[in-house]
């Protein structure tokens, strides 16, 4: 959709933390500065690969006024601002509002919250009057919430709301989101291509954070329309996206980004580092993406 405000690539952007678990402020400027070289185009800060459950809504904030004040204008800026109360999700949001963010991804009600249509509707339009464009979040597998296509048409009724993210990792209900011709974006790392040649409005993309360099080649081939190109740039992430994707996701991508130069130190607990024989299948599955990108990082 040519209005679109978040296509191409979104960099679901880690949290660097340091030796005792506190957020590295600094590396995590590095680190934007360094993607912003490379021409990330978006990023989402205190995304889910960014272990945003694992913030406290202190730090999230400042990363979000942190992130935002790097970025300046040079790229857009998505914030999630997702949180158990209702009023707490619509705080965030006005706090990444008077931050510059360009728009906020939202979960819908997790934790026993209301899992009819109805409830998520109401929800997402008092999220929407707190004054950016908002994503919704799908994400059924881990808060109970499946957005339809009968459903996104009524979110996408709502002023303000401004585009599902389907990271249910389930390429025909995606297509079948697509298909209603409303803005959907993909958060599923092995389905980038195909969504992309489904038509998908843009991307919010956690695996990234480890090769970003090749990630935004194969966005500006499919962009061209160059298939051929982007099925041959897919064939090096395939592998280790698709690694990923099995299983203890947000430490692979930490373990990744490490081998390639890109690093973010450890997650925070409770999450812990990858033990040696999954670093071991994460590095072979890299094949000469690490090489490539600490390279050019």
């Amino acid at each position: 959709m040519t209005n679109f405000p978040f296509p191409g690539l979104n960099l679901a952007i880690t949290t660097p933390f340091d030796a005792e678990g506190r957020i590295d402020f600094a590396k995590f400027e590095e680190n934007i500065e360094r993607y912003l070289a490379l021409g990330v185009p978006g990023f989402v800060l205190s995304s889910g690969t960014g272990m945003h459950v694992y913030l406290s809504k202190a730090e999230s904030k400042e990363l979000v006024q942190r992130g935002s004040k790097i970025i300046n204008g040079h790229a857009k800026v998505i914030a999630q601002t997702s949180a158990l109360l209702s009023d707490e999700v619509v705080e965030r949001t006005r706090h990444a509002a008077d931050c510059g963010a360009d728009g906020v991804m939202v979960l819908p009600p997790f934790f026993e919250g209301p899992t009819d249509d109805r409830g998520i509707i109401d929800f997402y339009a008092e999220v929407a009057k707190a004054g950016l464009p908002v994503i919704g979040y799908n994400v059924p597998q881990a808060v109970g919430v499946a957005v339809t296509p009968s459903l996104l048409k009524e979110l996408c009724d709502i002023p303000g709301f401004c585009a599902v993210k389907d990271s249910s990792g389930d390429l025909g209900k995606q297509a079948s989101l697509i298909r209603t011709g409303l803005p959907v974006m993909n958060g599923a790392d092995p389905l980038v291509p195909y969504a992309l040649y489904a038509g998908c409005s843009g991307l919010i993309w956690g695996g990234a954070n480890f090769a970003p360099r090749t990630c935004l080649a194969l966005v500006a081939a499919a962009s061209a329309r160059k298939w051929d190109e982007a099925r041959e740039i897919w064939s090096a992430l395939e592998p280790v996206m698709s690694l990923i994707w099995e299983g203890d996701y947000v430490q692979s991508v930490y373990a990744a980004a490490e081998l390639t130069g890109h690093g973010a130190g450890s997650p925070r607990k409770p999450l812990r580092g990858l033990s040696g024989d999954r670093i071991e299948a994460l590095r072979a599955s890299l094949g000469d993406l690490a090489e490539r990108e600490a390279k050019a990082s």
